[in-house]
């Protein structure tokens, strides 16, 4: 991911540097137990362990000519060592991909880590926020067209348990890709003992694969990246709430808009949803990686590397893209101005229309079969709609026409908007718990 869209501490986690820290505490831990186990000397574990990471220049320089990473990291990390003649039992029984897999796992889970704690943050900030409007009238739209009153917090309520969901569906990916195999060449365990994988599993907090051949196969890695892009899929669905909101037609809703911010090169009244709007394309990006990743899954055999230019891009872009993605939209919810006002508004725009579905109902209630009140409070809001009369007087005219007697007391009665949101209380009680 370019650096304009990696934030420090994710940049850190998927950084060539910090690559090199992993790849040397894994194969510091493997030398260990082969040490314990009697399998090398002793004496070569310290001054391997105190090795410093090779640079990634350092891995370049060498990598430029073997054309192999891990053995150009080796090289590099035994020029650092002293003596050097201890290195040569580092990678002892190892296959590259014991290496490669073990470290991505770690990598992965920090990662997700982070995200996790994002997703809690925007949880609560989404949870609170709907909480503060939930009595916040506003006209629920089907279509993009008004259905009936809602309230603002029933809308933001919706998206907390989505972002809830899609938080824990990536907490159990994180068991997933928790996942390491120190098993040799063709995952027979030939050169090096079971134990060994064991013993650095235990070390590193990840699980020994169930089984591997020399790779870990990538349906959990898969899984792991469908749950970032269901996430972002989710704060794009935020974001498009709030870039609809925004339109100059509508006014309900407006991005946090800060001190000398411009928002058009042409036209200086522009107070444009760029938040928004930067959340949904970047949402794109992170879809994108599920199927490269995916066809991860099918290998020549017990292994090839078609897998490993794939990963190299796309892990570090679902995840640095889905951790600015959560910091974007927790910005954009919690500086959220909302114009109750003009929801208010917004609400009675169509002269009384949003009232039809009870309105036919009372009419039924009143007499009336199914057919002919649909006729009548239809034939009424289609009036509404061509000639701006507002939908009580339509409604009365053809009643009369009918010959319906209409209850008004009734109708007042039905027609007011907070009885249609009088039931979300329990939804409400529920958002409370949401943590």
């Amino acid at each position: 991911m370019i650096e304009r869209y990696t934030l420090p501490e994710m940049g850190r986690v998927w950084s060539e540097a910090h690559k090199y820290e992993l790849w040397c505490h894994v194969e510091t831990l493997v030398l260990e137990a082969h040490a314990k186990a009697g399998v090398v000397p002793a004496d070569v574990v310290e001054p391997v362990r105190n090795a410093p990471p090779p640079t990634p220049e350092a891995v370049k320089a060498i990598e430029d000519v073997t054309q192999h990473d891990v053995i150009a990291f080796l090289s590099a990390w035994a020029d650092n060592t002293t003596p050097r003649e201890a290195a040569a039992y580092v990678h002892f029984g190892m296959t590259s991909s014991d290496l490669l897999d073990t470290a991505l796992g770690l990598q992965l889970v920090e990662a997700t880590d982070i995200l996790l704690e994002k997703a809690d943050t925007l949880v609560a900030t989404l949870r609170d926020h709907a909480l503060a409007h939930r009595e916040t009238l506003r006209v629920g739209r089907t279509h993009g067209i008004h259905g009936e009153p809602d309230v603002w917090g029933h809308r933001v309520a919706d998206f907390a348990f989505g972002m809830a969901r899609s938080r824990d569906r990536l907490r159990r990916a994180r068991e997933s890709v928790a996942v390491m195999a120190i098993s040799g060449a063709v995952g027979t365990y030939s050169n090096i003992d079971p134990a060994v994988e064991t013993h650095v599993a235990a070390a590193l907090g990840l699980r020994p694969a169930d089984v591997s051949t020399q790779v870990v196969l990538r349906d959990g890695i898969s899984e792991w990246v469908s749950a970032l892009a269901i996430l972002a899929t989710v704060c794009e669905a935020i974001a498009l709430e709030v870039r609809h909101g925004q339109r100059t037609e509508v006014r309900e809703t407006w991005e946090p808009f800060g001190k000398g911010q411009k928002g058009s090169s042409a036209m200086p009244h522009k107070k444009n949803p760029i938040l928004s709007e930067r959340i949904c394309g970047m949402a794109r990006i992170v879809r994108a990686q599920i199927v490269p990743v995916m066809e991860g899954i099918p290998l020549w055999h017990e292994r090839d590397i078609s897998h490993s230019s794939v990963e190299r891009i796309a892990l570090p872009d679902a995840a640095a893209a889905t951790d600015y993605l959560l910091h974007l939209t927790n910005r954009l919810v919690s500086g959220l101005v909302v114009d109750v006002e003009r929801m208010r508004a917004n609400l009675d725009l169509t002269g009384g229309l949003i009232y039809s579905s009870t309105v036919l109902l009372e009419v039924v209630e009143m007499g009336a079969s199914r057919e002919d009140a649909y006729a009548l409070v239809q034939g009424a809001a289609m009036q509404t709609w061509q000639e701006g009369i507002p939908f009580r007087e339509t409604l009365r005219t053809r009643a009369a026409e009918a010959g319906i007697t209409l209850d008004e007391a009734r109708l007042d009665e039905v027609c007011r908007p907070e009885r249609f949101v009088a039931r979300l209380a329990p939804m409400f009680e529920r958002l409370e718990k949401l943590a």
